[in-house]
């Protein structure tokens, strides 16, 4: 399933997510944590992968389409659980 996002908007949720959650998300998927920060907005492909993130510019920093929600949902479940504590 797929999400449009404005880019400033999945900057605001990378950035509000608690030390240490990049590595936790990156460990669930079996993957580099590289690989999640590029996933929101980062661009070092030599230690990461891309995981169909595409950002087109425009206003608020751009639109940015995601083939893959898995890491935005798993980022909204830690900011939720973050909300509840």
């Amino acid at each position: 399933m797929t999400k449009t996002i404005s880019f400033n908007d999945l900057r605001r949720i990378k950035d509000a997510l608690p030390d240490g959650s990049i590595s936790r998300i990156a460990d669930q998927l079996n993957t580099t944590a590289q690989t999640v920060r590029n996933y929101f907005g980062g661009s070092n492909y030599e230690f990461g992968k891309n995981c169909g993130v595409h950002i087109e510019p425009g206003p608020d920093g751009g639109i940015v389409v995601l083939d893959d929600t898995t890491i935005y949902d798993m980022a909204i479940e830690i900011l939720q659980a973050q909300e509840k504590e």
